[in-house]
């Protein structure tokens, strides 16, 4: 089957953008790979929404390179034209996320999408934040400043949200160093607010691009240590994505037609005895949720994070929470909730 597009104007304008960033990325990571003579690529994989009559998407995956370990720029659209019954019209996304091997190269996320309702009511969900295993202030301070200047009407908001969002209250810490996050926002001018969803993406993929380069082109032979942490902090990244990331977990409730690209934030391996020693800190019924995604891992140390593996966790998120609904209450949140499942529905 091929995949269809929404109609509307706006949706085509988004679609538009988020694939023109999609390039922008893969083209750009491609490019370092090469200057520094690693030769990594990425690899374009197609899904479809209910045979692509909803739409569907692409996205672009690396895996076990010499650069990065695991690396997934996927771009979506799902629309429904055809349904006058759906509120939703469409909902059209870039969601991207890198995890360098050099433990001195920051991971970085990237979400920018814009989901209209068929009244053409719509908003922008604009997110980028830096997730190092070992911290730079420096490199911190280059990607906020990159954000601050492509957003400075909306930074200061957006900074103090993303702050919110990506805190981890049991492990009483964040996820990352620098957080840029907009939620449902739209000002009443789209011109204006197409141009900011641009701009923040331009500023985070291209700063993004620069700091890696750099920390490539710079880094020694990694520690015993630096590694340690990496690890240590990759399995903090699982625990975030799995147990609070709320656009995780509603896609996953959502549909099961993308399980793969949509757990495409996860690290490469991860600690499972770590993971195991936060099980007590979870408040009922999370508790379920963190055991069950730790059942699911090999019973290696560290425990890899294939695809495989992949799809088991996603059944257990969806699981969970469809024995649990109200327990997504307790998921991360920002300034807002954006009724995403409703909207599906």
């Amino acid at each position: 089957m091929k995949r269809t597009y929404a109609a509307s104007t706006q949706a085509k304008q988004a679609e538009n953008l988020v694939s023109q960033l999609q390039q922008r990325f893969v083209q750009g990571l491609e490019k370092i790979s090469d200057k520094l003579g690693l030769s990594q690529k990425f690899k374009p994989v197609e899904w479809l929404r209910d045979n692509g009559v909803h739409g569907g998407g692409i996205r672009y995956e690396t895996a076990d390179g010499a650069m990065i370990g695991r690396g997934s720029v996927n771009v979506s659209q799902v629309h429904y034209d055809d349904n006058p019954d759906k509120k939703l019209g469409s909902a059209t996304a870039i969601s991207t996320i890198i995890h360098p091997n050099n433990p001195t190269s920051p991971s970085v996320h990237i979400h920018i999408s814009w989901t209209e309702m068929k009244s053409g009511q719509g908003y922008w969900r604009i997110m980028a934040d830096l997730n190092p295993s070992n911290d730079s202030l420096e490199d911190k301070q280059t990607f906020l400043n990159a954000l601050e200047q492509a957003a400075p009407e909306q930074f200061t908001t957006a900074k103090q949200q993303g702050d919110t969002y990506f805190y981890i209250p049991v492990l009483e810490r964040h996820r990352g160093i620098a957080h840029f996050y907009l939620e449902e926002y739209n000002s009443g001018d789209n011109e204006k607010d197409f141009t900011l969803a641009q701009s923040v993406g331009e500023a985070a993929i291209d700063t993004y691009i620069n700091i890696l380069e750099h920390s490539l082109q710079h880094a020694s032979q990694a520690t015993t240590k630096e590694k340690d942490t990496q690890l240590a902090y990759h399995t903090l990244y699982f625990f975030q994505v799995l147990t609070l990331d709320r656009g995780t977990t509603t896609g996953l409730l959502v549909h099961n037609q993308n399980d793969i690209g949509i757990m495409g934030s996860l690290p490469a391996y991860v600690d499972r005895d770590l993971l195991q020693s936060w099980v007590d800190k979870m408040p009922a019924p999370q508790e379920k949720l963190l055991q069950g995604l730790i059942d699911t891992l090999p019973s290696t140390s560290p425990a890899l994070v294939d695809e495989s593996v992949k799809q088991k966790l996603a059944q257990v998120v969806r699981q969970h929470y469809q024995n649990f609904p109200e327990a997504i209450a307790m998921q991360a949140a920002g300034h807002s909730i954006p009724p995403t499942v409703q909207n599906h529905s």
